[in-house]
């Protein structure tokens, strides 16, 4: 038994293996039903789609332009979706541990950049909880420098630590997007903390993942977690619904919602429900807050809802707001609950104070006037709508 109660079997290698099946022929079994714009697939290689496994369609909420990278991303379904709606002017990058997977993404690429007439996409291989390492650079040091010792173990492990750091596979803040269908739950639970982290890492400020996956309706049981075929098959290995949240949570995204949510479960085991979810989440909250006494009002229809930082917004109520939630709460995913005040006077950064935004307060109408504002104005103009009897 491992440290999670598992048994000895490698989580890795049943999950090879079965992909490996699945990349030389169709293994249904993998498959939730999806559907996908056809105008999408008509670019496609049969071999491609003949061997997609997923849940879901993140692909839905990419924009022309952004640079996408697609985690698992097998035969590259999902990549070829991808550069379409990027386009020429966007990239995608498919990453994968899986060598018959790849193959067949690479010889799928230069058919669909053919039919575009544009190769916007590109596959590397690497595992998706490490994302710094790209295993065929690993695989050409090995190759050269066979570890025959513990001396040899030293000297890779100062390679590897070296090429993580000065040459990682996918460099910090590069992606826009961060998509996957149907992988996450692949990894080994132990990994689970570091896969999240490392989705967080490689985005930019202001980027956002959309993960489609499968979770489960409550805990999965050890038992159930001893048996590969239900790993392999993405049943052992999903969290919970609410610890599938949690974890984007803890890796520091904000803005984190349900896309997407199958109402019947795709697979039900000793009465646990699995089903496809679609979640979305932000990057960008993090850093220092200022006070440039600003205040944003929620519209409703809740009489109060909190952020991910604990922000608590009350209905119809101007709440003081640091600059760096300002910006935040105009933009997705909170924008259209949200009317932004700002100041009559704006706040120049040199003398702009702390803000604390461990609490809670309502800004008070004479900080975004300004203290000093007495003016009294006629009627600006009338407020009636054409025709009506106001």
């Amino acid at each position: 038994m491992n440290g999670n109660g598992h048994s000895a079997f490698d989580v890795e290698t049943a999950v090879r293996e079965r992909y490996d099946r699945g990349a030389r022929q169709r293994e249904e079994s993998l498959c939730c039903p999806v559907t996908y714009d056809d105008r999408l697939l008509e670019v496609i290689p049969k071999e491609v789609i003949e061997r997609d496994y997923g849940c879901g369609d993140p692909s839905r909420d990419l924009h022309q332009g952004e640079v996408v990278l697609d985690l698992g991303s097998g035969a590259g379904k999902i990549c070829f979706i991808a550069a379409q709606i990027v386009g020429p002017s966007g990239r995608v990058i498919g990453v994968d541990v899986n060598e018959e997977m790849l193959a067949v993404a690479k010889q799928g690429r230069a058919v669909v950049a053919e039919r575009l007439g544009y190769d916007n996409v590109e596959f590397r291989r690497a595992r998706i909880q490490d994302l710094r390492t790209g295993l065929d650079a690993v695989d050409s040091y090995l190759a050269e420098r066979p570890i025959r010792s513990a001396a040899d173990l030293a000297r890779f492990e100062a390679y590897g630590a070296a090429l993580r750091e000065s040459q990682p596979l996918v460099a910090d803040g590069s992606i826009d997007v961060v998509v996957s269908n149907c992988v996450l739950n692949l990894v080994r639970d132990e990994d689970k903390r570091q896969l999240f982290g490392e989705i967080f890492r490689i985005l930019r400020r202001g980027g956002r993942a959309v993960i489609s996956d499968i979770v489960a309706d409550e805990p999965v049981p050890d038992h159930l977690k001893r048996d590969p075929e239900l790993w392999s098959g993405c049943i052992a290995g999903a969290l919970d619904e609410r610890r599938f949240l949690t974890a984007f949570a803890e890796a520091g995204f904000h803005g984190i919602e349900i896309l997407k949510r199958d109402e019947k479960p795709w697979r039900t085991v000793e009465g646990i429900e699995f089903r496809s979810v679609t979640v979305r989440a932000f990057k960008g909250k993090q850093g220092a807050c200022w006070d440039h006494n600003q205040a944003v009002i929620y519209r409703g229809p809740w009489s109060e809802v909190k952020d991910d930082d604990g922000h608590t917004l009350v209905r119809g109520v101007a709440m003081a707001v640091c600059e760096k939630t300002f910006h935040l709460y105009t933009r997705e995913p909170y924008a259209a609950d949200i009317i932004p005040v700002e100041p009559r006077v704006p706040v120049e950064a040199a003398q702009a104070k702390p803000f604390d935004c461990s609490r809670d307060a309502i800004r008070h109408p004479q900080e975004t006037k300004g203290l000093e504002y007495r003016a009294t104005t006629e009627a600006a103009g009338s407020c009636c709508e054409p025709g009506s009897s106001c």
